[in-house]
């Protein structure tokens, strides 16, 4: 088995997960990690799947997905074997302020500089407020110190649920 990464963008409408998983499942493919969102219009899709076929036979089998919907697709292997990053306690961290270039630049760094890792992020304009809420690792609550005023938003770091099986 070999597993790929799959992401299609594209023109949002009715059926493109089902499309994008019945060529896949017709492949024998195992769906292992999937993210799916609706970016201002748009579908946004990336999943990780496994499957015995070769790249070329997964995008073969793909393209009239892509002709169907209008959905850019592309496919590439990725490396089971690679060992995730350093975890630690989930956090959740929330910004809210006037929409403006580099908030998530700029609180992404900050983020990266105090060790914690994004493992999901989420962004939303809403009128003239900007809404965005990030899902980091960390082994300790994230230090942001006063780059909310810096950066003239509402920030906030509270503990994330963990996720219970």
């Amino acid at each position: 088995m070999t597993t790929y990464a799959v992401t299609a963008v594209g023109p949002d409408g009715p059926g493109e997960v089902a499309a994008l998983a019945e060529a896949l499942a017709g492949l024998g493919a195992n769906l292992e990690d999937a993210s799916m969102t609706r970016l201002r219009g748009h579908f946004a899709m990336t999943l990780v799947a496994s499957v015995s076929a070769g790249q070329a036979e997964v995008e073969q089998a793909l393209e009239p997905v892509a002709a169907s919907t209008g959905l850019h697709v592309s496919v590439w292997p990725v490396d089971d074997d690679a060992p995730p990053p350093e975890g630690g306690r989930p956090w959740r961290v929330t910004l809210h302020g006037a929409d403006r270039p580099g908030l998530v630049a700029g609180v992404a760094r900050e983020l990266a500089s105090t060790g914690a890792n994004i493992t999901d992020l989420s962004c939303r304009l809403v009128g003239d407020l900007y809404v965005m809420t990030l899902e980091v690792d960390a082994a300790t609550e994230p230090q942001l110190g006063d780059l909310g005023e810096r950066l003239g938003v509402s920030l906030h770091v509270l503990p994330a649920d963990e996720d219970v099986l």
